[in-house]
């Protein structure tokens, strides 16, 4: 059963984070810059909470809050749900699904280790099922029909 340290190991370990005085402006110019959905936001070595785009469009955006004065503090997500490397993915689905996230930040021995995003499970589910097709070909037609 696939675990989240397996899909750290193939995407990396990287997190992108925020201070929670950075204010909403710095925090959506770095999520475009990086091309991602979620801050985690830390202070010190310690998740404090986690910024989303849900949280730009709900808490900013349609509550006509001016981005460039408003901290991440006052409009992130506080009560954070996380992951650690031996958490079964499956969890992690049923998790995302449950609490209508799309994001898990993983955390061992107290420390922020990497994320996981909903997007990370289906392309783990693809790879996968992927490696089936190709082993199922193999016993089917013999091993000249992996490559």
């Amino acid at each position: 059963m696939a675990q989240v340290r397996d899909i750290l190991d193939r995407k990396g370990r990287a997190v992108a984070t925020v201070t929670p005085e950075k204010t909403v402006y710095q925090a959506a110019v770095m999520m475009n810059q990086e091309r991602i959905g979620a801050l985690v936001v830390v202070e010190g070595d310690e998740v404090t909470g986690i910024f989303t785009e849900r949280d730009i469009l709900m808490r900013v955006v349609a509550a006509g809050r001016d981005p460039k004065a408003t901290p991440v503090a006052e409009v992130m997500t506080t009560s954070v749900i996380s992951c650690t490397p031996s958490t079964p993915v499956a969890e992690c689905k049923t998790l995302m699904t449950e609490r209508r996230v799309r994001h898990l930040p993983v955390i061992e021995a107290g420390h922020l280790i990497g994320i996981v995003t909903s997007g990370d499970t289906l392309a783990l589910e693809v790879a996968e099922k992927q490696d089936q097709i190709a082993d199922l070909q193999s016993y089917i037609f013999g091993p000249a029909a992996k490559g």
